[in-house]
C-alpha cells in the first residue's frame, strides 16, 4: 500500500525495510551481501590509481569469478596493506607485480596482504587479486549492494565486490571486462566497443573510465530498451525485461516519457552547473525491492517502485544530479558529504520549483527543513560519527545540505551563487572540503561568510523568527509607516531575513540584516499594512510551531518504519498538541491504528484528516480510501462504496488512489492474512 506524499514517499518505501529514513542509494535484488562497514576508516595507507577488472557472471548459480588488478600508491611505510572486500567473496592469491604470490588473511570483509618486502612511503605497485562467491541472500548484514540472477544482476561500487580502501571518498580510475550469458546486456561506465565472444562462449562487454571518478558499478541483464526522447538525445531508458513481445510494446510509453523527463532534466542541469563529463546517461530499472536509487559514471538507476509512479521525478532529478554532484565533484571526507549530497537535493528541489506548483514546493521546503532539523544533535562539520546509512547522516547531509546551499543563495545573492557553484565543479582537486566551498563563495561574494558557516556546519541550532511592528500614519497622504523589531532567540545568528508586509494594495518586501537578539526595520507603504511576514519563503533554516510538527511527524514516520508504533503514536500526537487541524499528522496516526486492525480508532484519525487543514492535498483522497477499506473490513460494503467513490471525485491520483478507489468498487477490500501488529 503506497500512501505517501511527494515529499517523503520514495524515502519510506525503503527505511520501512531499513529502519532508517533518509537514503539515496540500493539494495540488491534480494540476493546480495552488502558489506558496508558502520564506520571505514577515512585514512587509508594507500591511495587508489586505479582498477583492471575481468569478472564473469553466472546467474544461474548466482556467483562470480573475478580477477582484479590494484595500482596504488603507498602513503606511509607499510609492512601490510588492509583492504575491504564483499565477505561473500573468497580470496584465492594475491600476486605482486613480478608474480610473487604474497600472503593474506581474509576475515569478515577484511584482507590484509604482507609484501614480499615493505613498501616505502610513496612507492609504487600493482597487485592482482583473484577471487570468487556466492551471492545466496544469507548475508548478516543490512545493506546489501550486489545481487547476480535472473532477470537482472547489479554490482554497486558501495557493494565492496573488488578490493577498496578508506571510506569511499577516493577517486579512481577502472577498466572492466565483463562476461555475461548470450542475449544478456551490461552497462557501466564508459563503454569502449560492442560486445565480443569469449572463449567459453558467453559475452564480453567492455568498459573503460580513464578519468579520477566512481565507476565501480555494473548492471547486467535482460532489458527493454533503450527508450530516447525526441531530438537526438544521449539519455537512453532501459526497463527489466518481462519475457513477451506485448510487454515490451506496454512498456514503450512509459520508457519513452521517462527519457523525455530525464533529457529536461539533464539539459536543464547542464545549463545550470555546465556541461556534464560525457553527455551520455543511462536510466536504468532495477528491480523493486532495491533501495531508491544509485548512481555512478553516466548512469542513474531506479527502483522500478519508484520510477512507475506518478512522482518518480523528484528521486529522478536528485539521481540524475549526481553527474555532477558526486562525479564532477566529490567530497573530500565524510563530513564534507553535505556538499555533494546537499546540492542534489537542492538541484531536485529546483527541478520541482519549475514542475511544480508554489503550494507543493513550499510544502517540499517544509518538509526537507523539518528532516534537517529532525536529527540535528552534533553539528553538521561532524557528521562522519554517525555511519553514512543513518538517518541521522542522511537527514543532515542531504536535507540540512539542501537547505544550506539555498540560504547560500540568499545571502550572497543569484549571480554570486551561481559563480560559487560553477566555481565548486571547476576545481582542478575534484574532492571538495567545506573550507574550499566558503573560500570559492567569499571570492565570488566579495562577503566575509566566515559567520555564515560557523552557523550552519558548527552549530546545531536554528532560529526561532519573531516580530513585534507598529504602524503611524505619515503626513500629506504620503502613506503608512511600519516600524518594526525582528526578534530571534541565538544570540550569535546574523544573516538577511525577508520582511514582507501585506496592505489593502501593494504587498512590500525589503531584505533586513538581522544580528543578535533584536534588529529594527522600517518599511513605508501607501496602503495600510494588514499582516508582517517574516521569512515568508522560507529561505531561512528556522523554527516555528509548523516546523515542529513537521518534525514530529517525520520521527513518527521513521518509529512506524522501525515497527514502534507506541512511539509513532506519541510523536503523532505531539504534533496535533501543536496543531490540532493538521491533516498529514491525523493521517498518519490514522496508518498506525489502520494497520493494528484497531479501525475506530482509524477511521476517527482519518475523518479529522478530511476535516483539518487538506495539508498536503493528497490526504483527502487517501483518508477517503482507508475509510472504505475500514467498512469493507467491518462487513459495511455500502458505506466503503460510498467512501471509494469519494476518492474518486477528488481526481486526485496521488500514489494510485483514484486507481485503487475503482478497483476497490469491484473487489472489496480484505484485511491480509495473519495477526495485527499491535
Amino acid at each position: 500500500m503506497r500512501t505517501l506524499p511527494i515529499a517523503w514517499k520514495f524515502r519510506l518505501q525503503f527505511f520501512r525495510r531499513l529502519g532508517l529514513l533518509l537514503c539515496v542509494t540500493i539494495v540488491p535484488f534480494g540476493l546480495a551481501q552488502a558489506t558496508q562497514p558502520a564506520n571505514p576508516s577515512a585514512d587509508a595507507a594507500i591511495r587508489i590509481q586505479g582498477y583492471s577488472i575481468d569478472v564473469s557472471l553466472d546467474p544461474a548459480h548466482r556467483s562470480l569469478a573475478a580477477t582484479t588488478r590494484v595500482d596504488f600508491t603507498a602513503l606511509e611505510n607499510l609492512a601490510t596493506v588492509e583492504f575491504r572486500l564483499n565477505p561473500a567473496l573468497h580470496v584465492a592469491s594475491v600476486a605482486d607485480g613480478s608474480g610473487n604470490i604474497l600472503s593474506a588473511t581474509q576475515d569478515d570483509g577484511k584482507i590484509v596482504v604482507t609484501p614480499a618486502s615493505s613498501l616505502a612511503l610513496g612507492s609504487n605497485a600493482a597487485w592482482t587479486f583473484t577471487y570468487s562467491g556466492v551471492f545466496d541472500g544469507n548475508s548478516r548484514n543490512v545493506l546489501r549492494l550486489a545481487s547476480i540472477g535472473d532477470p537482472v544482476s547489479y554490482l554497486l561500487y558501495r557493494a565492496d565486490w573488488f578490493p577498496v580502501v578508506g571510506d569511499g571518498t577516493q577517486r579512481f580510475r577502472a577498466t572492466i571486462h565483463v562476461h555475461v550469458p548470450v542475449g544478456q546486456r551490461v552497462l557501466g561506465s564508459g563503454p569502449t566497443g560492442t560486445p565480443h565472444p569469449d572463449a567459453n562462449g558467453q559475452m564480453v562487454f567492455d568498459f573503460d573510465w580513464p578519468r579520477p571518478g566512481f565507476p565501480g558499478t555494473i548492471l547486467a541483464g535482460k532489458f527493454e530498451g533503450p527508450f530516447a526522447a525526441d531530438g537526438g538525445s544521449q539519455v537512453r531508458v532501459y526497463l527489466i525485461e518481462h519475457g513477451s513481445n506485448a510487454n515490451s510494446a506496454a512498456a514503450q510509453p512509459s520508457g519513452e516519457k521517462i527519457a523525455a523527463t530525464a533529457a529536461k532534466q539533464y539539459s536543464e542541469f547542464a545549463a545550470q552547473f555546465g556541461l556534464a563529463e560525457t553527455g551520455q546517461l543511462n536510466i536504468v530499472e532495477l528491480p523493486d525491492d532495491t533501495l531508491p536509487a544509485a548512481w555512478a559514471p553516466e548512469i542513474a538507476a531506479i527502483a522500478g517502485n519508484q520510477l512507475h509512479t506518478a512522482d518518480y521525478a523528484r528521486l529522478l532529478a536528485n539521481t540524475i544530479a549526481r553527474q555532477w554532484w558526486g562525479e564532477q565533484v566529490s567530497p573530500a571526507s565524510r563530513n564534507d558529504a553535505w556538499i555533494t549530497n546537499g546540492m542534489c537535493r537542492y538541484a531536485e528541489l529546483e527541478n520541482l520549483r519549475r514542475t511544480a506548483t508554489p503550494a507543493v514546493t513550499a510544502d517540499a521546503i517544509l518538509n526537507v527543513s523539518a528532516s534537517a532539523l529532525a536529527y540535528n544533535k552534533v553539528p553538521l562539520a561532524d557528521v562522519a560519527r554517525y555511519p553514512e546509512f543513518s538517518r541521522e547522516f542522511e537527514a543532515m547531509t542531504y536535507d540540512k545540505g539542501a537547505m544550506i546551499f539555498r540560504m547560500l543563495r540568499w545571502q550572497i545573492g543569484e549571480a554570486a551563487f551561481q559563480q560559487t557553484l560553477r566555481g565548486i565543479l571547476s576545481q582542478r582537486d575534484k574532492s571538495i572540503s567545506s573550507a574550499k566551498v566558503e573560500q570559492i563563495a567569499e571570492a565570488a561574494s566579495h562577503e566575509n561568510l566566515g559567520p555564515f558557516f560557523t552557523q550552519w556546519l558548527n552549530n546545531t541550532g536554528a532560529p526561532t523568527l519573531d516580530d513585534k511592528w507598529t504602524l503611524y500614519r505619515l503626513g500629506n497622504n504620503q502613506g503608512f509607516r511600519t516600524l518594526g523589531e525582528i526578534d530571534e532567540d541565538l544570540d550569535l545568528f546574523q544573516m538577511p531575513v525577508e520582511v514582507q508586509v501585506e496592505t489593502e494594495g501593494k504587498t512590500v518586501t525589503k531584505r533586513v540584516d538581522a544580528m543578535g537578539p533584536q534588529t529594527q526595520f522600517t518599511i513605508d507603504t501607501f496602503g495600510i499594512p494588514t499582516k508582517v511576514s517574516l521569512d515568508p519563503q522560507r529561505w531561512l533554516l528556522r523554527n516555528d510551531d509548523a516546523l515542529q510538527v513537521r518534525v514530529h511527524i517525520l520521527r513518527g514516520m521513521a518509529k512506524a518504519a522501525a515497527n514502534d508504533d507506541a512511539g509513532a503514536i506519541a510523536e503523532y500526537r505531539a504534533a496535533l498538541a501543536l496543531d490540532a487541524t493538521s491533516s498529514l499528522a491525523s493521517y498518519r496516526l490514522g496508518e498506525v491504528y489502520f494497520r493494528q486492525r484497531n479501525y475506530q480508532a482509524a477511521e476517527d484519525a482519518f475523518r479529522a484528516a478530511l476535516n483539518g487543514d487538506g495539508v498536503p492535498k493528497w490526504t483527502e483522497v487517501w483518508s477517503d480510501l482507508q475509510l472504505g477499506r475500514i467498512f469493507d473490513a467491518s462487513g459495511q460494503r455500502d458505506r466503503a462504496i460510498n467512501e471509494y467513490r469519494e476518492a474518486m471525485e477528488t481526481h486526485d491520483d496521488t500514489s494510485g488512489a483514484v486507481t485503487l478507489a475503482s478497483d476497490s468498487l469491484k473487489h472489496p477490500y480484505a484485511p491480509p492474512t495473519g495477526e495485527a501488529r499491535r
